[in-house]
């Protein structure tokens, strides 16, 4: 039995894990066996500038964290080496943890979280596609000025055909 300035340490780093996951809209379970201290701060190098924490925890303390916000279905992923990665993004850690994962065949993705609810590594792989946030208004404004610029040009047209036929009134009034 730990003593219990050991047990006071444990439930507060669980209590930490748990807020992390409560502030959270998104997280990606990776196993990072295998990877060198370089490429490992390669890698938080690039969570950290796209604005996601990442750590490395003790898959018991996960898992009483992930009990104590309600996420179920995760236990089953919560074996070996284990980190973490929140965000409040939705797109942020998947996109940097999945082409991570791309480049080093190593680094595994075990699952992930969004809005409280589990996501196998499927979904963590097609929301990590999905473009962000920039881009996506990024489109639409493209789209937008496409539909101006198309409904511009049609009242154009209808104006220069209406405007045929009234020249000559308005050239006879001056």
């Amino acid at each position: 039995m730990p003593s219990e300035k050991i047990l006071e340490q444990k439930k507060a780093l669980v209590a930490e894990l748990t807020e992390q996951l409560k502030e959270a809209c998104a997280g990606v379970i990776v196993d990072y066996k295998g990877i060198s201290v370089t490429e490992d701060t390669k890698l938080r190098k690039s969570l950290r500038e796209a604005g996601v924490e990442y750590r490395v925890v003790k898959n018991t303390y996960l898992r009483f964290a992930f009990q104590n916000v309600g996420i179920e279905g995760l236990d089953s992923v919560l074996e070996g080496t284990t980190a973490i990665a929140f965000s409040k993004d939705e797109l942020a850690a998947a996109k940097v943890l999945c082409k991570y994962a791309e480049e080093n065949k190593n680094f595994t993705i075990k699952a992930g979280f969004s809005e409280g609810k589990p996501l196998d590594v499927a979904t963590v792989e097609a929301l990590s596609k999905v473009p962000g946030k920039e881009d996506l208004l990024g489109m639409l404004a493209g789209s937008l000025s496409q539909m101006i610029a198309g409904f511009a040009r049609a009242i154009n047209a209808v104006a220069e055909s209406k405007g045929e036929g009234a020249a000559p009134a308005e050239a006879a009034e001056a």
